[in-house]
């Protein structure tokens, strides 16, 4: 019996009367985020990043030579407002690991790139972040982890697909 069985108990005795099915599915879910959450958390923290640092300098690593994404990409892909991506970026720039370069297309507008540093570091935290997932999926079995990952691409497309909503998620944290 596990937590989310204990409080789905509490709510049938107390209210029987409502469906806490969706609960259940929910809490598990959301405990099961929190748990994968803390476990990368501890590999960004090690290499000296948070998990929005990760996502920015991951964004920019996969995106491919040159390493190069505008801001406005950079939102989208990750999902955050403007504010929140210009401190990010300040943050990164900062600890130099990406830079602002003017973008050879149009002058006025301008590219967050990797530094050397920032690839270097971004290809070591990626490495140990492949580990550290394998670590957390290690008590399922390929089949089991094929038949999650079936149901919840089902599931996750029924909110995209309603929203229209795209990016990076926590497959890149």
């Amino acid at each position: 019996m596990d937590h989310v069985d204990k409080i789905i108990e509490q709510w049938k005795r107390e209210r029987p009367d409502l469906d806490v099915g969706p609960m259940e599915l929910i809490g598990r879910v959301k405990r099961i985020s929190q748990h994968l959450s803390r476990g990368m958390e501890k590999n960004y923290a090690a290499h000296g990043l948070t998990a929005s640092g990760f996502d920015v300098l991951a964004t920019l690593r996969r995106s491919g030579k040159p390493y190069a994404l505008s801001p406005g990409d950079l939102m989208a892909a990750t999902m955050v407002t403007s504010g929140t991506m210009t401190n990010r970026i300040d943050q990164l720039a900062k600890e130099g690991l990406v830079e602002r370069i003017r973008s050879e297309e149009d002058k006025r507008s301008f590219l967050i790139s990797l530094t050397e540093k920032g690839g270097a570091l971004i290809d070591k935290v990626l490495q140990d972040h492949v580990i550290t997932q394998q670590e957390l999926v290690a008590g399922l079995s390929e089949k089991e982890r094929v038949e999650l990952n079936e149901l919840l691409k089902v599931f996750l497309s029924g909110f995209e697909g309603r929203e229209g909503s795209s990016g990076s998620t926590e497959i890149d944290k």
